[in-house]
């Protein structure tokens, strides 16, 4: 974080200093809200959750070298006090921002957001020190984290902002005004929450409208390939701008193609120029994420070659997101079990089928390990029957379906795609689901493990991958 005093803080967020804190004390660290990241010179802000209260780490904090803690009560030591941990953090998140004069982007979508985040955070710092989300910090808390982070030398601050219903995302651009706002996509991820794809664009499109006019520097970024995405041209007064594979986008994608192995490779096209791009990313929906990364970086002056051979050398910065590793037995393990909906489920899939073609040609099979995709409302049962049947229609050699009623659904539904045999199975935990990959696989299979976080087969993947791997 820029240096602010004790005593600037506390004027900037309506607390009192309590505890000896000295209002020339200086905070010259991050602040965080985990007593394990403390560093000395941060602040250590107080959280009471339901399991863990941060006041109770108060000492520990201080003896690790914080200066103080944001809290709502005395705590013994050197302490702000305010009435809400998180209402200061906001006012003190957007003093920051207004007074670093760095160029704030914004991204949201139901699908990509976090693999996109990452691609522009990799992208961008060749123009300048960026900040960036990390893994899926987008809520009100993370956000104003995010943006302490930032230093004085700070050009560009990457936001990934999530939503739990209609005005959430508005109050996220209240904290941290952008300039650049990305809409990737409108999909039946949490459509269940929002009540359907047109509230779900309701509430995405609400970045587009906090954006300054286009005379103010305001730019949109949006999917020329989504019609709800595209529609939301006529509800901001910034600038658009359009990425996606349509011929009528300004970033576009030519001659899209996966390698044998999986990656995806195409021809970058920008308004002053373009560029081959050959990914180190699996899965051909990262040409979407790629895209949008690449519009944002023309939009900040990056030519087409230099924002090409920045994608070229992306790799996964988020955990659990199509992380490709093969064991030393030649097993691949392709884990990208943080989340999942319909989009991205359908996405992996595909890279699945697409590694699968190369593993084949050594005698290897293609195992999909799949569970619930959460928050669906009404659409859960069309879409987990989707997933089920595309599971067969893209060859997929083993559909391993986890779980209860929605992995019944998967299983149902590549039963009547044509699936009768063996090449699909409904287990009922994660363990079970181990124990029959335990006994089935062998050396060049490819196993794809998803499902939605709540599910837990990050833990599938884990036990997998026990006992000395090799790294892909």
């Amino acid at each position: 974080m820029i240096a602010l005093s004790l005593g600037e803080i506390a004027e900037i967020t309506g607390g009192r200093l309590d505890g000896g804190a000295e209002p020339s004390a200086q905070v010259t660290g991050p602040v965080v809200h985990d007593s394990r990241q403390v560093v000395p010179g941060a602040l250590f802000a107080a959280f009471a959750g339901e399991r863990v209260d941060g006041h109770d780490f108060a000492a520990q904090v201080t003896e690790a070298g914080a200066v103080a803690v944001l809290a709502t009560r005395p705590v013994g030591v050197p302490a702000l006090v305010v009435d809400d941990v998180i209402e200061a953090l906001s006012a003190l998140a957007r003093a920051v921002v207004a007074r670093l004069g760095a160029t704030v982007v914004a991204l949201t979508g139901s699908s990509g957001k976090t693999s996109t985040k990452d691609l522009i955070a990799q992208v961008l710092p060749r123009l300048g020190p960026t900040v960036y989300t990390h893994g899926s910090f987008n809520n009100e808390i993370g956000l104003p984290l995010t943006a302490l982070k930032a230093e004085d030398s700070t050009r560009y601050l990457v936001l990934e902002m999530g939503a739990r219903g209609i005005g959430h995302i508005r109050e996220l651009t209240e904290l941290t005004p952008p300039r650049i706002g990305l809409v990737l996509n409108v999909g039946a991820a949490h459509a269940g929450e929002f009540g359907g794809r047109e509230k779900t664009a309701q509430a995405k499109g609400e970045l587009v409208e906090a954006l300054p006019a286009a005379d103010e520097g305001g730019v949109a970024v949006l999917n020329a390939d989504d019609p709800l995405v595209r529609a939301m041209a006529s509800r901001t007064r910034a600038r658009t701008v359009f990425f996606g594979e349509s011929p009528e986008a300004d970033v576009r994608a030519a001659d899209v193609r996966l390698t044998d192995d999986g990656r995806p490779a195409f021809t970058l096209h920008t308004p002053t120029g373009h560029a081959d791009v050959i990914m180190k990313l699996y899965g051909e929906h990262h040409v979407s994420n790629a895209l949008a990364a690449a519009a944002v970086a023309h939009e900040l002056g990056l030519p087409a070659p230099e924002i090409a051979a920045a994608l070229n050398e992306a790799g996964p910065i988020s955990r659990w997101r199509m992380e490709v590793t093969e064991r030393a037995d030649g097993v691949t393990v392709v884990n990208d079990a943080y989340n999942a909906n319909p989009d991205s489920m359908r996405a992996a899939l595909r890279a699945l089928a697409a590694m699968g073609r190369s593993a084949q040609e050594k005698g290897g099979r293609t195992f999909a390990v799949l569970g619930e995709m959460a928050e669906l409302g009404d659409e859960a049962m069309a879409e987990h029957d989707g997933v089920g049947r595309l599971a067969v229609r893209l060859n997929v050699s083993k559909l391993v379906a986890v779980g209860g009623r929605e992995a019944a659904w998967l299983r149902m539904g590549a039963y009547n795609e044509g699936s009768w045999g063996e090449e699909s199975v409904h287990v009922s935990d994660a363990e079970a689901a181990l124990e029959l990959l335990r006994s089935e696989l062998r050396p060049g299979d490819v196993v794809l493990v998803k499902a939605s976080r709540s599910v837990g087969l990050e833990k599938v993947a884990a036990a997998l991958l026990e006992g000395g791997e090799a790294a892909r």
